[in-house]
């Protein structure tokens, strides 16, 4: 499958955490300078000195949860992609279940069974939009122009005849 076509395993782990730090960031960030600005007393000076420090308190732990979410599903990933010798999107949802229990574990069983379910379905609706998006583009875009099975040949030009071709 083409959307299979990854870096190899141990380069996808990194790559795979660093982008769910930046993701983490990013999106803590956003979120919280808008936290922050509610939050802060009245005035201007006050909602924007409020929101950056939430920023810098909150945004980094964000970022390194999901670098941890990130990383330990890829790790799993490539476990499964090692063990089963093909990557398809089970692997990927079941990935996503078990870093769901795996993360939920010091809560007890009945959490790790919640988040195991939570980050399996989570991981299916995303594989699956991803299948569908893939199918629906692939109609949407035919794969080129359509040539006649067998073009005429052309005539052979003859000894004492000299043509330029243009």
């Amino acid at each position: 499958m083409e959307e299979y076509a990854r870096e190899p395993c141990p380069w996808r782990i990194v790559d795979d955490c660093g982008g769910a730090f930046t993701m983490g960031t990013i999106g803590g960030g956003i979120f919280q300078a808008v936290k922050g600005f509610r939050n802060s007393p009245a005035g201007m000076n006050h909602r924007l000195r409020g929101s950056m420090t939430a920023i810098k308190t909150r945004a980094p732990q964000l970022g390194g949860s999901f670098a941890v979410w990130g990383g330990l599903f890829s790790m799993i990933d490539c476990g499964l992609v090692k063990v089963r010798g093909k990557e398809d999107p089970w692997n990927s949802i079941t990935s996503g279940a078990m870093t769901g229990a795996i993360l939920a574990a010091r809560n007890g069983p009945v959490a790790m069974v919640g988040s195991a379910a939570m980050g399996g379905i989570l991981l299916a609706l995303i594989e699956g939009a991803g299948i569908l998006l893939t199918r629906f583009a692939s109609s949407q875009f035919p794969t080129g122009p359509q040539f006649p099975e067998d073009p005429a040949p052309m005539p052979a030009p003859t000894f004492g005849e000299y043509r330029q071709y243009q």
